[in-house]
């Protein structure tokens, strides 16, 4: 039986099975985690850089890096508050991709959110070999969390590679 679901837009003017169909709904839904996690990660860190004298860098607390040099303090939480906040335009714009036309079926959309996470991952596991860092380190947790976030996005992708049938990326 190869009926167009009426729940998927995409599935429009073509056939498609329902196992296809529920690959991804469920593509979307895993993918929509992702980005609400990275939202809410980015805004605790965000909390941590904005509200709080509990930032731990390194084997060091914040408040014993700064101890009677307060523009340090100041200067490692306004760079902790820029890059929670580029976190949060991340995942605000992956978060509209997966709920718009990636979620429509719209074949960009998947390259787009594959691009955007490879480039994020990338240049975060570029610290392991241009800091000396490790994975599973504290100061390699972020690069251990980047790995984690490739590998579910890429299963996320995956059960919606249906909609590259017969397509190519975008020019």
């Amino acid at each position: 039986m190869y009926a167009p679901p009426r729940h998927d837009p995409a599935a429009v003017g073509r056939h498609v099975t329902i196992k296809e169909a529920k690959m991804k709904t469920a593509s979307w839904i895993l993918l929509v985690v992702v980005g609400a996690l990275m939202l809410l990660g980015s805004l605790v860190s965000l909390g941590v850089a904005y509200g709080s004298d509990q930032d731990q860098i390194g084997p060091a607390s914040l408040s014993e890096l700064s101890t009677g040099r307060p523009e340090v303090a100041t200067a490692l939480r306004a760079r902790r508050g820029t890059a929670a906040a580029y976190a949060a335009g991340f995942a605000t714009l992956f978060l509209a991709i997966v709920l718009g036309p990636y979620r429509r079926g719209d074949v960009w959309a998947w390259w787009a959110v594959a691009a955007g996470t490879v480039v994020v991952a990338a240049l975060i596991l570029l610290r392991i070999p241009l800091l000396g860092l490790q994975l599973g380190s504290t100061a390699g947790g972020t690069a251990t969390a980047a790995i984690i976030q490739l590998v579910v996005v890429g299963l996320g992708l995956a059960l919606g590679s249906g909609r590259l049938k017969a397509s190519s990326p975008p020019a």
